[in-house]
């Protein structure tokens, strides 16, 4: 048997706490993050933008970046306005969603930056 291993998370330590699969991984690479939002947009998904300061993210309402990205599929756009909602809320962390049109839910959430709690 695997040795399972265990990742304190505190509700009194808002730096400890997971979000989506990927935090349980090393931070990504820009190159990374560019290859993630790039599968969204292969996906034919709408890109949306959200935020929240690190001690509500385990709640489940986020503030929304601007409107979602309808029909976006440049990447470098997508990229800019995840840097801009970052550079407008530096404390907050900042995540990427992708819409699923046929099955009208969420194909893809992804923390793309994380925010120091202050």
């Amino acid at each position: 048997m695997s040795i399972i291993q265990d990742y304190p998370s505190r509700l009194s330590d808002p730096a400890s706490r997971k979000m989506e699969t990927f935090s349980y991984l090393p931070e990504m690479t820009k190159d990374q993050i560019r290859k993630q939002v790039q599968w969204v947009v292969d996906h034919g998904w709408n890109p949306a933008i959200e935020h929240t300061e690190p001690e509500n993210a385990g709640g489940y309402y986020w503030y929304m970046w601007k409107l979602p990205m309808f029909g976006e599929t440049d990447v470098d756009a997508i990229l800019a306005e995840l840097d801009e909602c970052h550079a407008a809320n530096p404390g907050h962390h900042v995540r990427l969603i992708g819409y699923d049109n046929f099955t009208q839910s969420q194909g893809a959430n992804m923390v793309v930056y994380r925010g120091q709690p202050v």
